[in-house]
């Protein structure tokens, strides 16, 4: 029996961009997704985590969700909505809403739970996908973010998150093997970092120095699809039928270039190894620009008076600016304002300066290198070390990285408070 569903992450409904609400772009997505809805009736649409940017969205990006969920029911009634909590989500507040979601026949999957056994509660991780004849065509293991204090802790096999995580994957993939038929396709879906997964600075790093980014070891063979969400970027991980879809908006202009999409699946397990697994990327049109501007002084003024002209009468439809600027003498104090009137007039927000300082290497043949890049608290602290005169220490850099990651998570809590 054949399974189609679409491949969705990281909506991050909510956020807000430099302080600008994305709620215009995040429209214009889910516009956009019905009509992918209306015309190919998916078996499912399955969302891998980051539903919403932040653990307490604002009831405007609730209602978005909800709003969506009764639209796209009207449109494809037949198909299910399943969805995972993210780093970004809180499992507890997207698994309060169930009986909602029942109406739609949406379902989601915040937490880990435990069972009466006091071990993992598989049968909430094992969710049936039916086709319009109520035939259950797949299975598809719901795994959101893995956070420790909910895996670790139950018998021998979970004193830590790493063997928790393997334990967890294998328990589950043995309790859908014995449910599944040869004729129902398994899908898993996912929210974590995997090994060899291309980040971008958006992503909230929920691991440090990809020690703990997963393998794609713990997926059996079994396994038709791995439906993976946190990375923004769409790309697979090792094998085809591992992937990100990615985000469905750029969420940082380190993203600027990415082709954000969905990911059309097709699954028939009746066929061969090559016929059995089809896939499409349906590209997400992008509803506002952004644009990266570089260079000295006198380039970026020329590049911005060199942008496209023509008022935009919305402001929240207007296209986003970052300048990085670099120059030898100090900047005037007005600089802004002078970079705001080289802009066209009523279409760009200008959201970002930063100026760019010369950093100057020698290689081995004495050659001056000269570097654009800032620097980060990682090559910051490098640099301090060794002036001081200490080697190269793993445990220290680590110890390091653990406080910046610390230090960044609570000025982000000071900023949502």
């Amino acid at each position: 029996m054949t399974v189609r569903f679409f491949h969705t992450s990281d909506w991050h409904l909510g956020q807000f961009f430099y302080h600008h609400s994305r709620q215009y772009e995040h429209e214009q997505f889910l516009a956009w997704l019905l009509e992918q809805i209306k015309a190919k009736q998916p078996h499912a649409l399955l969302i891998a985590g980051d539903i919403f940017d932040v653990i307490n969205p604002a009831s405007s990006a609730q209602k978005q969700l909800y709003q969506f969920l009764a639209d796209a029911h009207a449109l494809a009634p037949h198909m299910q909505t399943l969805m995972i909590a993210g780093n970004h989500d809180s499992g507890y507040r997207i698994e309060q809403v169930e009986p909602l979601l029942e109406k739609y026949n949406a379902k989601t999957v915040g937490v880990i739970h435990k069972n009466a056994e006091g071990d993992f509660d598989l049968d909430r991780l094992i969710v049936p996908i039916y086709d319009e004849n109520k035939n259950i065509v797949a299975w598809c293991l719901a795994l959101p973010f893995l956070r420790p204090a909910e895996i670790t802790g139950f018998n021998e096999q979970t004193t830590n998150s790493q063997n928790a995580i393997a334990y967890l994957h294998q328990q589950l993939i043995a309790a859908a093997k014995q449910r599944k038929t040869d004729d129902q396709a398994l899908i898993l879906m996912s929210h974590a970092h995997m090994q060899g997964g291309e980040t971008s600075d958006s992503e909230r790093p929920i691991i440090i120095g990809n020690e703990e980014a997963l393998s794609t070891a713990l997926f059996d063979d079994v396994i038709d699809y791995v439906a993976l969400g946190h990375l923004h970027k769409p790309q697979k991980v090792g094998q085809t039928h591992i992937r990100y879809s990615g985000s469905p908006i750029p969420l940082s202009f380190s993203e600027i270039n990415y082709k954000h999409q969905i990911v059309e699946v097709t699954i028939d397990p009746a066929k061969n190894d090559e016929l059995r697994f089809q896939y499409e990327a349906i590209s997400i049109p992008r509803s506002i620009k952004l644009h990266k501007i570089k260079g000295e002084l006198n380039e970026v003024f020329t590049q911005l008076r060199g942008l496209e002209s023509g008022e935009i009468t919305e402001i929240d439809q207007r296209e986003y600016v970052d300048i990085e600027y670099h120059t030898d003498v100090p900047p005037q104090p007005n600089l802004r304002q002078q970079f705001e009137d080289a802009l066209p007039t009523n279409r760009y927000r200008l959201v970002r300066i930063s100026r760019q300082y010369f950093a100057i290497e020698k290689d081995a043949d004495d050659t001056v290198q000269v570097s654009l890049e800032p620097p980060t608290p990682e090559k910051l602290f490098q640099q301090i070390w060794e002036k001081n005169g200490y080697a190269n220490d793993d445990a220290v850099l680590k110890d390091f990285l653990s406080l910046v990651h610390e230090a960044e998570k609570s000025l982000e809590d000071e900023h949502k408070g």
